[in-house]
């Protein structure tokens, strides 16, 4: 693995960072914000800014109007969108829309390419992504999932309830989970088997129940709970082959993770990066703060995580970019990376002390924003799960 950058992503870095710090930046404190995420009109004049700057999804086809970015190049210019909580909003590679594209890109046909991919790749659209449901349903565990679609006729008929469904309240369309529930159907349609459904969200049998209150406010749209009550989609909008949305999901997922890993990595160096500026000016009992062992041991404590969550993304994203599913690489860096990156936000609060737990500083806004990042797109303690049995497989003896 080269860790060296090209001079064209070195330039794009550098753009990116310039447009974050003069551009984006000036909006943190903007009222179109609520506890539900930025509103839809900042969010539009946030895209219209980082179109005019040429650096609207970066991560989308080229012959959408993105810049095609490999994982590892994804991993450069996503750390330093992450810098502000509106970077990812301005970019257009938030969740979940950043990864709905990724996996539109490779999944699609043509006609949902242009109907569905297009103008989420221009901006112009939201989308969400409807996997999770509340109990008895999938959560962790997705081969759960209780939303059923029965064939009639040219369309599935879908029922079912979904949670923590973000971005839901204003997204033009969501993508939907749901089993198949026709035994004897006798159409080659496995019963049971998990399919992806593509559906506008003003569809009639789409109904957003509620918002839910959340820790993070950086996601437009929030996060709601979907009841779907004999929702009609036509056959041609059933994403990809039926009963392979399990396998289609692990296309999406693990790109994910680790887009999360490199977006939350520059909201951590943020914040560490406040609390050393505080750190270097604030004189306390006769130095400078940081002159104090204990707050200078956790500015290098934060020093160490941020470089070992950095190059252990950057390593996931090689291997994703050689061609490997890098599910087991995925995993540890998702737990390494939320986990590290929790620790240097928690230190910089503290070194920041009345400044890290008031809005005088960017670093309330991101403690809050970074604590779910350890339960979003799978807990620690399912992944370190995964990453142990993949391990316990490997040794075991030949039969």
């Amino acid at each position: 693995m080269d860790f060296s950058l090209s001079p064209e992503l070195l330039a794009l870095q550098e753009r990116t960072r310039r447009f974050i710090a003069e551009v984006v930046i000036p909006y943190e404190h903007d009222p179109r914000q609520s506890p539900h995420g930025p509103e839809e009109a900042l969010r539009d004049e946030l895209v219209a800014r980082a179109r005019a700057a040429g650096l609207l999804t970066p991560h989308g086809p080229r012959e959408l109007g993105g810049l095609a970015l490999s994982h590892r190049e994804k991993a450069v210019v996503f750390e330093e969108a992450g810098y502000s909580p509106l970077g990812p909003v301005a970019m257009n590679i938030h969740a979940p829309d950043e990864g709905n594209i990724h996996l539109l890109d490779v999944i699609a046909t043509p006609a949902q390419r242009a109907r569905f991919l297009a103008p989420l790749v221009r901006g112009e659209a939201r989308s969400c992504f409807a996997m999770t449901e509340p109990a008895p349903g999938a959560g962790s565990d997705p081969t759960m999932l209780t939303t059923t679609a029965v064939r009639d006729g040219d369309d599935f008929v879908l029922n079912g309830r979904k949670w923590f469904i973000t971005g839901a309240v204003g997204a033009r369309f969501a993508i939907i989970m749901a089993k198949l529930d026709q035994p004897g159907a006798g159409d080659g349609l496995e019963a049971g088997g998990a399919t992806m459904f593509l559906s506008d969200m003003d569809a009639p049998g789409i109904h957003v129940e509620r918002t839910m209150d959340a820790l993070d406010a950086c996601f437009t749209g929030g996060h709601a709970v979907l009841r779907f009550e004999d929702l009609r989609v036509p056959a041609e909008q059933v994403l990809g082959a039926p009963g392979e949305g399990f396998r289609y999901a692990q296309v999406r997922l693990a790109p994910a993770r680790l887009t999360h890993c490199m977006r939350w990595l520059g909201a951590a160096r943020r914040v560490h990066d406040t609390a050393l500026a505080y750190a270097a000016r604030r004189r306390a009992f006769g130095k400078r703060l940081g002159e104090h062992e204990g707050v200078g041991f956790m500015l290098a404590d934060n020093e160490m995580d941020l470089q070992a969550a950095r190059l252990s993304t950057w390593h996931t994203a090689w291997t994703l970019d050689q061609g490997h599913g890098g599910k087991h690489e995925s995993s540890m860096s998702k737990v390494f990376v939320s986990e590290a990156v929790w620790r240097v936000v928690d230190r910089s609060v503290q070194i920041l002390g009345g400044q890290g737990v008031t809005g005088e500083t960017v670093a309330m806004r991101i403690f809050k924003d970074i604590r779910a990042f350890r339960i979003y797109d799978g807990p620690s303690e399912v992944h370190r799960w995964s990453i142990a049995r993949r391990l316990l497989r490997r040794a075991a003896p030949p039969e």
